[in-house]
């Protein structure tokens, strides 16, 4: 059963954390940005995204897209239920876990891209992002190659501790998506006393936080030069 529930949650995961990336990269204008209406667009959404919980976000993206296709199709459309892998059908597998991975990955993407503009303000305030100003650089290469760099480290962590709880801490958002994830199947273990499987989740969640840990670690050393593992 856990091989079964593994791909489906294992795939929200990828997805939110796609949707998560994609909107934290804002985040890297709102620092270059600071104080311009641009810095207040990104900040009021990330803002938002805090306080909005991601259940309550999908039930509201459920309603939205029933409300238009019923008035634009003539007939309500909601995400299909039945789980198929990507590598079978694509579309099918898009149009089911893009809605739950957009409700999840804005809600989680709040932390990130306030974690990403204040570090890399805190960065572009250092005295080699100003030698590199005076040496002439340009500002795109400034950005890229010396501030960004240093700056995505603690945004790699929340980021890595992100990922790990998303596997199994999607519960609500299962629910209201009626999708057969890792966390509805551990509710319904314990639920039906099943220790045996119980169990074998926490060792399978355990799993993927240790892995997932691991590879933060690594990506600390490709990030900054200066952190040598020996």
């Amino acid at each position: 059963m856990i091989a079964e529930i593994v791909p489906s949650g294992g795939a929200i995961t990828i997805e939110a954390n796609v949707a998560m990336i994609a909107i934290c990269s804002e985040s890297s204008i709102s620092a270059i940005k600071q104080n311009t209406w641009i810095d207040y667009l990104v900040r009021t959404i990330s803002i938002a995204g805090l306080a909005i919980p991601s259940f309550w976000l999908g039930i509201i993206i459920i309603l939205g897209l029933l409300i238009s296709t019923q008035h634009y199709l003539g007939t309500p459309w909601m995400p299909p239920i039945d789980y198929r892998p990507l590598w079978e059908d694509p579309g099918y597998n898009l149009s089911m876990l893009i809605w739950p991975a957009v409700a999840t990955g804005y809600r989680y993407s709040a932390v990130a891209t306030r974690m990403t503009r204040s570090t890399l303000l805190e960065v572009l305030r250092e005295d080699y992002v100003r030698t590199a100003r005076a040496k002439g650089l340009l500002e795109k290469m400034i950005i890229n190659r010396h501030a960004l760099r240093n700056a995505l480290l603690p945004v790699v962590t929340i980021i890595g501790i992100e990922f790990a709880f998303l596997m199994g801490g999607l519960v609500v958002t299962e629910q209201v998506f009626n999708l057969n994830g890792i966390g509805k199947l551990f509710v319904e273990s314990v639920g039906n006393q099943d220790y045996v499987m119980t169990q074998s989740l926490v060792m399978l969640v355990v799993t993927i936080f240790v892995l997932v840990n691991l590879v933060v670690d690594i990506l600390y050393a490709v990030l900054d030069p200066r952190i040598r593992y020996s």
